[in-house]
């Protein structure tokens, strides 16, 4: 089971599995539609800054790279809110040290993948090779510049919009849904100041919640932010209206911590482009040993839970880890596809809650609350308490097993509760001595 792979995509995705089949010495021809990150310019404007967490590190550790990718992230243990009054407030994510998030580039983490994949001897790249057509049948892949190749065994790698995907969509009983938000998103940046220095709190992922749209800002290792603008595409608020009313006086009344921190708000806003929003499913995930997807090619999620990347990365490993148990690339591929398909299904569902809750709750009184009461359990009773969103991003429990426990564990939680309060109210009128 050592025939040449074809990777589609040498994004996040497609590039750590090439260093996972580099490493292993298999054969490994790779094609990418832009051109190579090691010598072109970052594109700008169209990239939510990445989060890294527990299930993206395992995957980097397994093919060396997690501590060299660390050295250019910044940690990041909480929330901060900024409330519409300019106050703030940190909301840690765990009750440790170790549970925190890793803000990183994603051009830089990508052109670091690109780089380690071309050590490997039996890695070959080829880039601006836009794939625009797959026969299934014959493995005959071909390109904008009029290439054909022929591939043995296929990766589809190559985002939400996958030609690879679109191939498999043309076969029968292949099922397939997309759902966009009514929201969009847009690119802004906080420069450091004239020392090079972080102009907010560094160590903290920044959020404006206010209540049908929201901004969020991640830091850079050079001292800036990258903001991320969310807002409907129509209706009160949205893009559409903030342009109409003026920018920046719309940021005067929703940020104005923000643009007093961005200089050329304008310039920005007017120049960066207002990216979509989509949630993909489809099965099978394969075609019995000829191809296989990953990542956004077959279950692109909304950014509001940060796992988008996670979850492509704990793509490859489960993918690796299949395919050194089993006898053939069609067994192999049926496994994958049957272990990861329901959890990324949960996945998704749980990455639109979360934007309900980014966008509407984490300023409220109540979920400051909730999440006092839940981080004092979780400390409290480490063993048999942890938050759902503790399990999702500093464990590599499966999604859909971690919403199984987290149901679990809230209806037990609200019973010793209510018990309590009970016993309290007992107390308070003399039912109990």
């Amino acid at each position: 089971m050592h025939q040449p792979v074809t990777i589609v995509g040498s994004g996040l995705a497609g590039a750590l599995l090439a260093c996972y089949l580099g490493k292993e010495g298999r054969t490994v021809e790779l094609y990418e539609r832009r051109p190579d990150p090691r010598s072109a310019l970052q594109e700008r404007g169209r990239s939510i800054n990445l989060a890294l967490s527990t299930r993206g590190l395992y995957a980097l550790s397994e093919v060396g790279l997690a501590d060299l990718v660390l050295q250019t992230a910044i940690a990041m243990p909480g929330r901060m809110i900024h409330h519409p009054n300019g106050s703030l407030t940190f909301q840690p994510y765990g009750k440790s040290e170790n549970e925190v998030l890793y803000s990183v580039s994603r051009a830089l983490l990508n052109r670091l993948l690109v780089e380690q994949a071309a050590n490997f001897p039996g890695v070959t790249m080829f880039f601006e090779h836009r794939c625009q057509q797959v026969d299934l049948s014959t493995g005959r892949l071909t390109f904008d510049n009029g290439k054909q190749v022929f591939a043995s065994v296929i990766v589809g790698a190559d985002g939400a919009y996958s030609a690879v995907r679109q191939a498999m969509q043309r076969r029968e009983r292949f099922d397939f849904s997309q759902e966009y938000l009514e929201y969009g998103y847009k690119e802004l940046e906080i420069p450091a100041d004239e020392q090079g220095r972080f102009r907010m709190e560094k160590h903290a992922l920044h959020i404006w919640p206010r209540g049908g749209f929201m901004l969020i800002a991640l830091p850079n290792v050079d001292g800036t932010f990258t903001c991320t603008l969310f807002a409907p595409y129509v209706g009160a608020n949205s893009f559409v209206e903030i342009e109409r009313q003026g920018i920046r006086a719309f940021f005067a009344r929703e940020f104005p911590d923000a643009k007093y921190l961005i200089s050329d708000l304008e310039d920005q806003f007017t120049s960066n482009p207002v990216s979509s929003l989509v949630t993909i499913r489809c099965h099978p995930w394969n075609v019995g040993g000829k191809a296989v997807l990953v990542g956004d090619a077959c279950h692109a999620v909304v950014p509001f839970l940060g796992q988008g990347m996670n979850a492509a990365f704990e793509d490859c490993s489960i993918l690796m880890e299949c395919l050194r148990n089993q006898s053939s690339y069609e067994i192999a591929f049926s496994e994958y596809t049957a272990r990861r398909k329901p959890h990324l299904d949960t996945l998704a569902r749980l990455c639109l809650d979360n934007f309900l809750e980014m966008r509407d709750h984490v300023g409220s009184r109540w979920f400051v609350l909730r999440k006092k009461l839940s981080l004092w359990a979780y400390r409290l009773l480490p063993g048999w308490y942890r938050p759902l969103y503790v399990m999702v991003e500093f464990t590599r429990i499966p999604y859909a097993q971690a919403e199984r426990i987290a149901r679990r564990q809230s209806l037990l939680f609200a019973f010793l509760v209510g018990m309590l309060f009970l016993v309290l109210m007992g107390t308070m009128i003399g039912l109990f001595p």
